[in-house]
């Protein structure tokens, strides 16, 4: 099997031999019942392959299309001209760069179909072009717009956003008077930017980004998986010594969890996907190909905390559109890929939000980590011996593992603001570092029937019930375990059971405070 890894251009899958998920019949039904769409998705979410596929259609290839769906439902190929903006390519942090691709794009196409003189802004030209066009082919013209934002993510924040915000509204403000002369719009990108957004000087496109209908229209599906990709899993299975289900288990907590609509329909990262199948290893592709500096920009700047925003419920209104003007982390973290819909309310109309799977949710956390915190040696060290240390029951080393992490924090890096100020960064750092973790399962803030449990880790062979405190005591932590029965939810769990009472002096920035009890203790004192 051959994967289409890095491959963005549909003629070239289809010739070269590479596997094509078939998602043609989506595709008819979109260029059949609509003329103007926005589509947002992740980065890496095959939105560039939808438009190249979109383009090899209405270009006529009918070729291309041999055994897939679509050649059954379109019966009347025809060929229309196509004109396909591509912003991938180009860092937009440079200045003028915006300027530099649409000049290259309009003089491009100005080679093919004629330059009209009397037209001197970008959006003059553009309405030039889609009418010369359509006069030379016959038929109305197809426009495609792929990574419509990125001149916008690219300088979030800076002097350059604005000024680009402006060049694009203009350059957009063409289908507008182009109506009568296009057949097809479609624009994709990461973000839909709301208000003062480059989309208000046209016809409103169809945004489809939480459209049920088209919510497998990039990405791999369930079903899509076990059709297209059961020999390699059992190739997999099989290097890994894991039964095909097992297999499939690990690959699903590790690049599933994706949601685009009230449907909940699930659907893979297929970037991430597509690596592990042909490496044949678990591991972070899609985090590890870029920062989301915007993002960490965003974080810094806000008041709140990565764990007040998770597994939270929200209106859609407040994740669907970011807005410029506001500049919240929780429209991009969700538009971005880095959260995604867990869960909605159909009676109050919420969505419920949350890491869609390990890889992002390590990846994310650790990202944080490293930015709010100083690790005196690298964090993945420092995480595997904390691995090592609750994989064995060696609570003792743990113990030393959270203790050097917390002294090797610069007294200046610490918060020296009130109790409350301090408390939340204490809380803050036991979360990051927990959560970072994730090769068990972490649970913070666990609900039970009496209370919340800080934290509870549970490993192969052990569970660990953590409770901290902040210039208290660890007996006063380890009580109140036993006091609000965060236990009795394990009493027939045959895995050894720890409770840990641990207790942070804010004024020397250091554990220093432990008590601990096994799982005899525990069943005693439940």
């Amino acid at each position: 099997m051959k994967y289409p890894i890095g491959i963005q251009t549909f003629e070239k899958i289809i010739k070269g031999g590479y596997t094509y998920v078939d998602k043609t019949a989506l595709i008819y039904k979109l260029v059949t019942e609509g003329s103007i769409y926005f589509l947002g998705r992740p980065r890496r979410f095959g939105k560039s392959l939808l438009l190249s596929t979109i383009e090899a259609y209405y270009e006529g290839h009918r070729e291309l299309f041999k055994g897939l769906e679509i050649e059954q439902l379109e019966q009347d190929w025809q060929k229309y001209p196509v004109l396909h903006i591509d912003f991938n390519s180009q860092n937009f942090t440079n200045t003028d760069e915006l300027i530099s691709a649409i000049e290259y794009f309009l003089s491009s196409y100005e080679e093919i179909y004629g330059k009209d003189h009397n037209a001197r802004t970008f959006g003059s030209r553009f309405l030039s072009l889609i009418i010369k066009a359509s006069e030379q082919y016959g038929r109305r013209t197809v426009v495609l717009v792929d990574e419509y934002d990125k001149p916008l993510i690219d300088v979030m924040g800076t002097s350059i956003e604005t000024k680009n915000r402006e060049i694009l509204k203009g350059f957009y403000s063409t289908f507008k008077a182009a109506d009568r002369y296009l057949q097809f719009v479609m624009l994709t990108g990461v973000t839909k930017f709301s208000q003062i957004s480059v989309f208000s000087g046209f016809n409103q496109p169809n945004d489809i980004s939480m459209n049920s209908q088209y919510e497998a229209l990039c990405g791999i599906t369930e079903e899509e998986l076990d059709s297209y990709f059961a020999e390699p899993i059992k190739a997999m299975a099989d290097k890994f010594g894991f039964t095909i289900e097992q297999m499939k288990s690990e690959i699903k907590r590790m690049y599933d969890g994706y949601h685009f609509s009230r449907q909940m329909t699930d659907i893979y990262n297929p970037f991430s996907l597509l690596n592990a199948l042909n490496a044949k290893e678990l591991d972070e592709y899609w985090f590890s190909t870029a920062t989301p500096t915007s993002l960490v920009k965003l974080m810094e700047n806000f008041n709140d905390n990565i764990e007040n925003i998770v597994s939270k419920s929200y209106a859609s209104s407040e994740f669907i559109d970011y807005r410029a003007d506001e500049q919240l982390p929780l429209p991009m973290l969700y538009q971005s890929g880095y959260l995604t819909i867990k869960g909605y309310n159909s009676r109050m109309r919420f969505f419920q939000l949350d890491f869609p799977n390990n890889e992002v949710k390590h990846g994310f956390i650790t990202l944080l980590a490293n930015k709010y915190l100083t690790f005196s040696e690298g964090s993945n060290s420092w995480i595997t011996k904390v691995v090592d240390a609750l994989d064995n029951g060696d609570i003792n080393n743990f113990r030393l593992q959270l203790t050097a992490f917390f002294a090797s924090i610069p007294y200046s890096q610490r918060r020296r603001g009130n109790g409350q100020e301090q408390e939340c960064d204490f809380q803050y750092t036991i979360y990051l570092i927990l959560r970072m973790i994730s090769c068990f399962l972490v649970f913070v803030e666990k609900q039970t029937s009496e209370g919340r449990a800080d934290c509870v880790i549970e490993a192969k062979d052990f569970v660990y019930i953590l409770e901290f405190k902040l210039n208290g005591t660890a007996a006063e932590a380890l009580a109140q375990i036993n006091a609000k029965g965060y236990a009795r939810e394990y009493a027939a769990d045959p895995r050894k059971l720890y409770q840990i009472g641990c207790s942070y002096n804010s004024q020397t920035g250091t554990i220093n405070d432990w008590a601990d009890g096994d799982s005899a203790t525990i069943m005693n004192d439940v």
